[in-house]
Formats: structure tokens, sequence, C-alpha cells
């Protein structure tokens, strides 16, 4: 299947929800600006007694030194006190934005249509949800708030600056085209570079994951020496993209570097020059040099964070980029007349002119268990989906009660088909809220009688807390076969009319496999259930049997005409029970 890279949003959707993050807590960010400007204002107070102190010892005016520094030292102690404030403010509101900002992101995820989730792979997403969402965090906890404080106490500096003497602000402006020129040039590369260094980390994670996900088979196919190519291959483009983002980095910091010296050595230079000719006072030169060199701290700070900046709008382009994703069905208002499920005339491709389904015609009947057997890449799995509404087919149609499965919300779609695959999740939290997940109103008896069902109940209540036992991420961990016993579970929760299983026992040992499904079979007792299986027992003791092979139904029927006519189905049988016919007891 061929993978897709999500969507990536534009400069101006960033830039618009950027602008309404900022301003979704007016009063927060108005508290948090004021009481940093305040503290600019009282930093300011310093070079401004340092210029009156240098103005009195020029004319001999006696000072009194014990004020003087009780006066400096209040200041700093005021500047010291509202900036620890400020900082708490500008923290939580970074935090509530934040805590927003990933449920957002959340809900967007959740939201995706399941056929560009199965498209996607795990590499891209991943990445948006780990490495994009922390990058982001980094932004908007530290780069947001750092941002606005040096711009707050930058144009507070230099109103001071004005106040002190227009002239002296003149050689600052000299430093203006040196961190100008060199920034515009910084940020027309920057975006993009970020892009694709995230880009090529996707790639790298979506490969490694493949690598680990199907060790075996990489090992049984002697496919060794490709998948390190590949991860080489990979590594290699993620280091070519950090690489150009880092040469970004040396060309830019050494140049704004430079433009912070400037205005400090002009002021310093200019203002003597002003001064022996009687255009400003001694003082007006010692304070504005003071100012200048002020002005160093807001204006590192800036532009030290427009790089954070950058990498933070490129991770919201990929989080936003989420959103971008087409619907891949629009719910119509027609619902469901019973449970008869129907393909006709179904063909599906994953590559444009590549079909793998042809022509596909099948009815199964509400309460009848229907098997899918045939040869690995035959289509049993994707027919599986188009069943359950994952895909849409290409041509033809799946209804359910006479209307196409597209048609339906997906939360009526998942009342009345429900997939479960062999790839299963244990989520972090308690065993009750792994189950609850799939109905969060169940009892205690029915959660019981879920676990019962699926011949997990004994397990579970022999762990030391029951239901209560932590598990995923840190918690305990549970076996390949009890998570699908436990995703087994949740469908006996969820409680849909039909019952798409795709090899959801292929973990579990044979013989307790045999047993699990006698015993989903009482429970399921009256629904549909269509079991893909490479296990012939499960056709054995289904109703009938639909043989797939080259992306056709080539037989069908009930297990025992299968075997009397001969054909591929009676081959299969042949070569796994060891034995021409037998009959079900």
């Amino acid at each position: 299947m061929a993978r897709e890279i999500l969507p990536v949003a534009d400069r101006k959707q960033v830039r618009a929800y950027a602008r309404r993050l900022t301003l979704r807590y007016p009063r927060q960010l108005t508290i948090a600006l004021a009481l940093h400007g305040l503290a600019a204002v009282a930093g300011l107070a310093v070079p401004w007694q340092l210029g009156g102190l240098v103005e009195d010892v020029q004319y001999g005016i006696e000072v009194n030194v014990a004020v003087v520094t009780a006066a400096i030292a209040g200041f700093l102690l005021l500047q010291g006190a509202l900036m620890r404030f400020a900082v708490l403010a500008s923290a939580k509101l970074g935090e509530k934005v934040l805590a927003e900002l990933r449920e957002e992101f959340v809900d967007r995820v959740l939201g995706l249509p399941l056929s560009t989730v199965e498209r996607a792979g795990a590499g891209d997403l991943i990445t948006r949800t780990s490495r994009d969402v922390d990058s982001l965090s980094r932004t908007v906890r530290k780069a947001v708030p750092e941002t606005l404080i040096a711009l707050v106490t930058f144009l507070i500096t230099v109103g001071a600056m004005l106040l002190v003497s227009p002239l002296l602000m003149l050689p600052m402006l000299l430093a203006g085209p040196v961190i100008g020129v060199s920034t515009r040039w910084y940020l027309k590369r920057a975006r993009d570079g970020y892009l694709r260094e995230n880009a090529a980390y996707a790639d790298m994670t979506e490969g490694l994951a493949e690598t680990v996900e199907g060790a075996r088979a990489v090992e049984a196919l002697g496919l060794q020496a490709r998948r390190r190519s590949r991860t080489d291959g990979d590594i290699s483009r993620s280091f070519a993209a950090e690489r150009y983002t880092l040469g970004l980095r040396t060309v830019w910091f050494p140049a704004v570097e430079l433009g912070y010296v400037i205005p400090v050595v002009a002021t310093l230079l200019v203002g003597g020059l002003f001064y022996t000719n009687g255009w400003v006072a001694l003082s007006q030169v010692a304070t504005a040099t003071l100012y200048a060199q002020q002005l160093i701290d807001p204006l590192d700070r800036f532009l030290s964070w427009i790089d954070e900046l950058q990498v933070g709008g490129a991770s919201m382009a990929r989080l936003l980029g989420v959103a971008n994703v087409p619907d891949d069905r629009a719910a119509g208002s027609s619902r469901p007349s019973g449970e008869l499920l129907e393909a006709s005339d179904v063909r599906y491709a994953y590559r444009e002119g590549r079909d793998v389904l042809h022509g596909v015609s099948l009815t199964v009947r509400p309460g009848e268990r229907l098997a899918m057997v045939g040869p690995s890449g035959a289509g049993k799995s994707t027919l599986g989906r188009l069943l359950a509404g994952i895909h849409g087919p290409r041509t033809g149609s799946v209804s359910v009660g006479g209307v196409p499965l597209v048609d339906l919300p997906l939360d009526e779609l998942r009342g009345h088909v429900a997939l479960v695959t062999q790839e299963h999740h244990v989520f972090k939290g308690s065993l009750r809220d792994n189950l609850l997940i799939a109905r969060p109103e169940a009892s205690d008896a029915a959660v019981r009688q879920a676990l019962e069902a699926v011949d997990a109940l004994d397990w579970v209540l022999a762990l030391p807390a029951g239901l209560e036992t932590e598990v995923g991420s840190g918690g305990l961990a549970v076996s390949p076969a009890q998570a699908q016993q436990l995703a087994l579970a949740r469908l006996v929760l969820a409680d849909p009319h039909t019952l798409v299983l795709d090899e959801a026992t292929s973990l579990i040992d044979p013989r307790a496999a045999r047993h699990l499904e006698r015993s989903l079979a009482a429970v399921l007792d009256g629904r549909t259930v269509i079991a893909i299986a490479h296990r012939l027992y499960t056709a054995h003791d289904a109703d009938r049997v639909a043989v797939v092979e080259d992306g056709r139904i080539s037989e069908l029927g009930s297990h025992d005409d299968l075997v009397a006519e001969g054909g591929s189905y009676a081959a299969l049988w042949t070569s796994w029970h060891g034995a021409p016919t037998t009959t079900r007891s």
C-alpha cells in the first residue's frame, strides 16, 4: 500500500490560527504583558539614575551614595518582583493555551477518515503526535511569551531613549540594515527547511517502525541488507535536512551578533561627538549608552527565539494540516432498514489503475457466520475493510439495510459494523478504562461478562489490582495474546450487529483460540460475523465460506459443499487438515 504524507497547513492558516490562539484569553494576555511592561519600566530607572549621577559628578554636586545605592537596589528588587509575577502569569497562560491546542489536535486526529489513517501509516502520525507536539509545546511555553516579553521591553527601552535624546537614537539605526537583511534572508528559507527536516524525520520513523514490526519477516526473507540500506538512506536525508537548517543558523547568528555590538559602540562614539559640539549633555550620552547596552538583552532574546518560532511554526503547520484532510464520505439522511450487508460489483485500488478487488459481489444475511479464506495477498483484508466501511469502493457499493456504508455517520456506522484486526493497542490507564473505551457507561457486570466471553476474566481477576491494574506505558506489560483478548472484549461491549474479524485471534494459541471463538460465538449469537482466517477450523464452523483468490470470490458455499466440490477450498482443507473430507460435528 502506498504511504501518503498528510497535508501541511500554509502560512496564512498558521498565522490566522496563531493570532486566534494568542487572543483567545485577552484578559490574561493583557495582565501578563502589563506586568512585563512594568518590570521593563522598573529596569529603566537604574540607567536614568546613573546618568543623573554622572551629571552631578560633572558639575560637582554633592552625591549621597547611600541614597543612590538604596534607590538602585529598590528598583532592582521591584523589577525582580514584577518579573516573578509576570513570568508566572505568562506560564499559566501558556499552559492553558497549550492544553487546548493539544486537545484540538487530538480531536483532529481522531476525526481523520479511517482510510486516510490506513494510507498514511505510522511514521507521519507518530512524528506529528510526538516530535511536532513536543516542538510546539516548547514554542508555546517559552518562545511565544519570551518573544512578547522581548518586544515589550524593546519598545519601552526605545521610548526611554527617545525621551533622553532623539539625536542619540540615530546611531541605533545603523544596526537596522545588518539585522533586518540577515533576518529576512533567514526567515525566507527557515520554514521550508524545518518542514523538510520534520518530513525526513517522519520517513525515518516510518522505516524503523516497519523494520521492527516486520523483524521476523525481514530475517526470514533475508531482507536485512535492504532494510539497512533503507535506514541509511533515511538517516542521510534527515542529516542533510538538519545540516541545511544548521547552515542557515551559522550565517544568521553571527550577523545578528554583529548587530548587537554596533548600537553600543556607535552611541558612545557619536554621543561623544555630539557632546563635544554641545548638542547633548554628558548625562544623556551616559544614559543612552546604558540603554543601548540594555537593548541587547531583549533584542537577543527576540532574535534567538525567532529560530524557535520557525521550528514551532513548522510543527504547527504539520499539526494544523491534519484538519485539511478531506472527508472520504458525506453522511446522508437515509437510515438502514435491517442489517442485510451487501457488496455489489465492488472494485477497489490502493493505487490508481491497479485494482486489488475485481467486481466482487457478496450478500451476508443477518445473523450469518461467514468465513473468508484464501492465499495471502488475495484481497481478503481489503474486502473486510470495505465490508466494515473503512474504505469506500472505487466502483460499486457496499450497503447495510439498503444504505451505502459511506453514507452513514461514523458513530452510527460503528453501531452496525465493527472491525477487529490482529493489530491491537493497550492504552495507558487501568484495564477497566481500556475496556470502557468501547462503552463508557458499561457496568462492572457487563465488563466482567465481556472478559468472560473472551476467556480473559480469570487472568484479569488474578492480577493484584484486578480491573484497576495499570497497563500500557509504564504499567503492567500484557502479552500480545492478552492484548487481543482485551480488543475482543471491547468488541463484545460495543455490541455492533455485524463484526468483521481480521485474524483477530492469530496471536493466541490455536487450541485456546478455538475455544475462544466458540465462546464468542455463544455470546454473539444472532450477530453477523465475518471472519477472515488462515486457521481453517474457523471456516469449518462457519455457515458459509467465501474463497477469495486474485481479488475475486472464486467459491462460495458451506464447508461440506465446498469440500465435496473438490476445488480450491478442498485443496486448502486437505493440505491443512490432512484429510480429503470431513463433516462438522
